[in-house]
């Protein structure tokens, strides 16, 4: 009876010994095609073709702009994005708030293959009953041409393989 358990844990361990962790760079090309799936997916929202420039005032807790991104500050804007998303009531950001999750999921393999640890963002507790009920078509144009520009400017800062 000790001898098969010995045998399985035996074989358990030479299969586990010969796993590969997924390599980094796998991990950070899924990351840019997820990238480009959600911008694809943002360009496919249909009045998000029609408008020019919207200015919508106590927007203020959108990301602002950052000329090189670390890994902790990308998890920490996409965060922020995924908390405004989930608070707007279009059927349009369903998929790209799912998106959005797994995106902070590679992310996060992403940073721990390279040793990193994220802090939880702060702020945005309750955006419920604030500026976004009160416009919310234009908040919705606003929020995603902002998350559109972040997602491609994180796509050009993986090419640099970023740090933490």
């Amino acid at each position: 009876m000790r001898c098969g358990s010995l045998c399985q844990f035996l074989c358990l361990w030479l299969c586990l010994s010969c796993v590969e962790a997924v390599p980094t760079q796998k991990i950070q090309d899924d990351t840019k095609v997820l990238i480009k799936t959600i911008i694809t997916r943002i360009n496919g929202i249909s009045h998000m073709q029609s408008v020019s420039k919207y200015m919508v005032t106590g927007l203020d807790f959108l990301p602002g702009f950052h000329s090189v991104l670390g890994l902790s500050m990308m998890n920490e804007i996409l965060e922020t994005y995924q908390k405004i998303l989930i608070n707007l009531p279009s059927r349009n950001l369903m998929q790209i708030s799912n998106d959005m999750e797994n995106l902070q999921h590679l992310l996060q393999l992403l940073a721990s293959s390279k040793g990193c640890h994220f802090h939880q963002a702060e702020g945005l507790q309750s955006l419920k009953g604030s500026i976004l009920e009160a416009s919310l078509y234009s908040t919705e144009v606003v929020v995603l041409n902002g998350l559109k520009a972040f997602l491609q400017t994180m796509l050009r800062q993986l090419e640099f393989s970023p740090e933490c």
